[in-house]
């Protein structure tokens, strides 16, 4: 149906897409993911990996206790990140890997968070269950991102335009990580769904 991308693949498209990102994601933040940074990042306790970290877009919004360390596959994307982290004086720890294979011990942290990061993902049942292993018992995963909907009008438009973003950049319209979730072993406390079913918000804790 559609181009995949491997792990390199992508790491080009978002290189080349580096330097475009936050402007265009600045719109789509303000019309559907309002408030999701705040929601998820309010939550995080204690030492925190953030997967996907992009270009650092959450760092402002992480309570000032906490010890950072964010993942992402692109150097240029880390690259923006680092000077956010600078501007903001804010210590974080930034690596380059793989969401489907974090680079961390078992068990190595309180709060693993993604934020717009599980569609991109290629394999994202293996990414959530590598947030499971890396995070400590009774750790918790915060998650915020784009779905599919049940509404079956708006699901039927995010199908057709995801044979285009699938092609483009490897993005994913009609996923939903919440069943992945629980699949993995998670127990979810919080969940909200937003901007009729295209939007959610999860809290959830490793049993």
């Amino acid at each position: 149906m559609s181009k995949t991308f491997d792990t390199d693949g992508l790491r080009e498209v978002w290189n080349r897409y580096a330097p475009r990102y936050d402007r265009d994601i600045g719109f789509f933040e303000r019309v559907q993911f309002a408030g999701g940074r705040e929601w998820v990042c309010s939550q995080a306790t204690g030492a925190v990996l953030e997967v996907a970290i992009g270009t650092g877009r959450n760092l402002e919004h992480y309570p000032a206790d906490v010890t950072l360390t964010g993942l992402d596959l692109s150097p240029a994307m880390l690259a923006i990140a680092r000077d956010r982290a600078a501007s903001l004086g804010r210590a974080v720890d930034l690596r380059e890997g793989d969401a489907q294979a974090l680079p961390f011990p078992g068990a190595s942290f309180d709060t693993v968070v993604c934020t717009l990061g599980l569609c991109g993902v290629p394999d994202d049942r293996a990414a959530i269950a590598e947030m499971h292993r890396v995070l400590r018992p009774g750790g918790k995963l915060l998650l915020l991102d784009h779905v599919g909907s049940h509404h079956r009008i708006v699901h039927f438009g995010q199908s057709l335009l995801e044979k285009l973003s699938v092609r483009l950049c490897g993005d994913y319209q009609t996923r939903r990580p919440l069943p992945l979730v629980e699949q993995a072993g998670f127990v979810v406390q919080r969940q909200e769904r937003l901007k009729l079913g295209t939007v959610e918000r999860v809290a959830a804790v490793k049993a």
